[in-house]
C-alpha cells in the first residue's frame, strides 16, 4: 500500500517514528508531518497565510516532508500536491496521550485521519496513554497489522477509525474491541491569575476523569487495559433529530 503517516505531535516525535518504522517493511511510506507541536488545534486549516513545506529528505525508502501549517493541512497538502500518487492509506499518530470520549473535538491527530477519510481514503487515528509512552514500538506494530484488514472492514463511506492505547506492553493488553465513544465531559478546570494591569492569565488544569457512561465505551475498554477502536464518521448530521424535525412546523 501507499502509506501517508502523519501526526500532531511534530515531525520529530517519537510515536511518528514507530509508526514509520512499522509500515515501512512492507509499505510504501511518506510521511508529511508539522514541523512544531500541533496539540489540540482541532481540525483548522492554513487560510490566511501561506505554509511551508521542507523535504527533509529520505531516510531509507522513506522521504519526510515538514510542514508550517496543522495536521489537517498535512493531509489536505499531501492529497492533492505533494504525493505522485493517492494513498491508499492514512495514518495519524502515535499521539503522546489519549485521544478519547469528548477530545476527539480538539485532537489534531483525530483531525488529520478525518480529513483522509473527507477525501475518501481509508484512515486511522491512534493515541497511546501517557505524556511519553514506552511502548509505541508495540503499538505500531499492531496498528500495522490491522491496517492490512481494513480493506476488508464494513466501514462506510466518510468514517474513520479512532484507536486509543494502555501505555502497556502488547503482552499485558487485555483484549481488543470496537466501541463507542464516549461523551462525558473532562473534569477541567481553570488556573486564572490576575496580572498588575489587571488582565487575567488563565490555564486550563486537569482535574480527573468522570466515571465512564457505560462498559463499551472507550474510557471503559481503556480501564480495563483494553485497546479501543472507535469508527467515527465525518457527516454530524444528526439523523434522528432531522427525521423527528421534518413534521414541525416553520414560517418565515
Amino acid at each position: 500500500m501507499n502509506v501517508l503517516l502523519t501526526n500532531d505531535d511534530g515531525i520529530e516525535a517519537e510515536g511518528l517514528k514507530a509508526l514509520c518504522r512499522a509500515f515501512a517493511v512492507e509499505h510504501d511510506v511518506v510521511v508529511i508531518a508539522p514541523e512544531v507541536e500541533q496539540s489540540a488545534v482541532g481540525h483548522g486549516i492554513s487560510l490566511r497565510r501561506p505554509i511551508r513545506v521542507t523535504c527533509r529528505g529520505n531516510q531509507g525508502s522513506v522521504k519526510w516532508f515538514a510542514v508550517s501549517g496543522t495536521p489537517a493541512d498535512c493531509v489536505k497538502l499531501g492529497v492533492l500536491e505533494l504525493l505522485e500518487e493517492r494513498p491508499d492509506l492514512v495514518v495519524s499518530g502515535i499521539n503522546a496521550g489519549l485521544n478519547h470520549g469528548f477530545y476527539i473535538n480538539y485532537s489534531g491527530t483525530v483531525a488529520a485521519a478525518r480529513e483522509g477519510s473527507v477525501y475518501g481514503i481509508p484512515s486511522i487515528a491512534v493515541s497511546m496513554e501517557g505524556r511519553s509512552p514506552a511502548n509505541f514500538d508495540d503499538g505500531a506494530a499492531f496498528t500495522a497489522e490491522l491496517a492490512v484488514m481494513i480493506a476488508d472492514m464494513p466501514i462506510p463511506p466518510n468514517t474513520f477509525l479512532n484507536i486509543n492505547m494502555p501505555d502497556l506492553p502488547r503482552q499485558k493488553i487485555s483484549f481488543v474491541r470496537f466501541c463507542s465513544q464516549d461523551m462525558l465531559l473532562p473534569e477541567d478546570g481553570v488556573d486564572a491569575q490576575t496580572g498588575g494591569d489587571g488582565s487575567i492569565t488563565c490555564r486550563y488544569v486537569y482535574e480527573g476523569t468522570q466515571r465512564s457512561m457505560g462498559n463499551d465505551t472507550d474510557r471503559a475498554v481503556l480501564s480495563r487495559n483494553g485497546i479501543a477502536i472507535t469508527p467515527v464518521t465525518c457527516n454530524t448530521t444528526c439523523n434522528e433529530s432531522l427525521q423527528r424535525l421534518k413534521d414541525f412546523k416553520l414560517s418565515i
